[in-house]
């Protein structure tokens, strides 16, 4: 059996160790806690049912703690990319004022020029390859933007998040024993929480707002799909609880935001009172990026332990094609809707159950699964204080599980007859619903 490049252990350990994956049965329900880890031999090493999986591109992330020599040298390399990538925004947008374009090429061209002069020699004492791959980024913001995925670019902070790309021209990284080194830096000092088996392809030195060191590496892996369960489930996201799952599950919401608020209120009250650019100044701006990096952390948690949990147990999922940024416009949700993050359980679980052979499908954001009776079918209007399904056939459901029963029923009608994501009511036979 095919294991990854320097993959070092026993092979038939690791056959043993993914035979004995618990079934879906045995899978306990999500709660807030411990994550339950997956197995290594289901993330990329073996494929115990030989079927031929995707290359597919992670990022592994690791603490770092780099010696006050490297900070220093980070310190300067975080400077000079950050002047690079603003320097040519500003160019491209003066070029773009008056009509003209300005490539990638043409502004690694103007790069090279830039560090010949005596007036900025001091970009000669980075690597080079952080510069050459601001461009790049630069680049890809400039395309999402013409293609209408993102926002114009913005210019890069100081006091924000820091970061410096590494290609396999500027490290080392040593699979045996586990060392990394990097151009102009050295032997970097990281805690590695997994090991690495295969050579990474870019390697990121990111530092947080709140002082904190990361390493962030690109794998080409492998991933090997779950067993089959040949179960479905629909999913309908809410406020009152996270989420609700057809079969009756419910999932709380942990609403960090609200439990942090007055520590957060606390400590930008009191950067609001010193003095700009003071060390005092600094040490409260550190204090408040604490605790918005725990709130970010502590929404990340549930989110990677639902999309498991859901991955594990069903096969196909059913989820709503919500319009986040729609919903946000409603000042008396827009902060319970961003503490929710609801946009993130979406984009792990589409991440995992695309790494695991899984499916999700969205059913059309115009679908009336809140309004419409999984029962009968007859539609009723539901404001946001009515919390239970009331109809005359009978049917007294709570409205977020008759939602997700109906969101499962009109996803399983319309994959079975091949029309896509955006359910046909009339084609299906529910058009009785409109």
């Amino acid at each position: 059996m095919a294991t990854a490049a320097g993959a070092p252990g026993n092979v038939r350990s690791r056959q043993n160790n993914a035979s004995s994956v618990p079934s879906s049965s045995e899978t306990p329900p999500f709660r807030v806690g411990k994550e339950r880890q997956p197995p290594v031999s289901l993330l990329h090493f073996t494929n115990p049912r030989n079927v031929t999986c995707k290359t597919m591109k992670l990022r592994w992330t690791f603490r770092c703690y780099p010696t006050k020599e490297q900070e220093q040298v980070l310190a300067r390399t975080f400077g000079c990319v950050r002047f690079v990538y603003n320097r040519f925004l500003h160019e491209r947008t003066a070029a773009f004022a008056r009509g003209e374009r300005m490539n990638y090429v043409q502004t690694s061209a103007a790069l090279t020029q830039l560090k010949s002069d005596p007036e900025y020699a001091w970009l000669n004492e980075v690597s080079s390859v952080p510069l050459q791959q601001a461009l790049r980024h630069l680049q890809t913001a400039f395309r999402n933007f013409f293609d209408k995925r993102a926002r114009y670019p913005t210019f890069k902070k100081k006091s924000g998040q820091q970061s410096a790309e590494y290609t396999r021209s500027a490290f080392r990284f040593e699979i045996g024993n586990q060392r990394l080194l990097i151009s102009k830096l050295g032997r970097l000092k990281v805690k590695w929480s997994r090991r690495v088996y295969v050579e990474p392809t870019t390697v990121t030195i990111v530092k947080k707002p709140s002082g904190r060191y990361f390493v962030t590496m690109v794998l080409d892996l492998q991933p090997a799909p779950l067993p089959k369960t040949g179960e479905a489930i629909g999913l309908d996201f809410g406020l009152n609880h996270l989420a609700t799952l057809s079969n009756g599950e419910k999932i709380n919401n942990p609403r960090y935001l609200q439990k942090y608020l007055k520590k957060l209120a606390k400590a930008q009250k009191l950067l609001s009172r010193k003095q700009k650019g003071s060390k005092r100044y600094e040490k409260a701006r550190i204090r408040v990026a604490k605790v918005h990096e725990k709130i970010s952390n502590s929404r990340e948690d549930p989110q990677k332990k639902l999309a498991w949990m859901l991955v594990q147990r069903f096969d196909t999922i059913y989820l709503e094609d919500l319009n986040l940024r729609g919903l946000s416009k409603n000042h008396a949700l827009a902060r319970s809707l961003q503490d929710a993050a609801i946009g993130g359980y979406i984009r792990r679980i589409e991440a995992k159950a695309a790494m695991h052979g899984k499916r999700v499908i969205k059913v059309d954001r115009f679908f009336p699964s809140t309004r419409m009776c999984c029962r009968c079918g007859q539609l009723h209007p539901m404001p946001l204080s009515k919390r239970v399904m009331e109809c005359d056939c009978g049917n007294g459901m709570d409205r977020d599980l008759n939602a997700a029963i109906n969101l499962l029923a009109a996803g399983q009608a319309v994959t079975a007859r091949g029309d896509g994501v955006r359910p046909d009511l009339t084609s299906v036979g529910l058009g009785s619903c409109l």
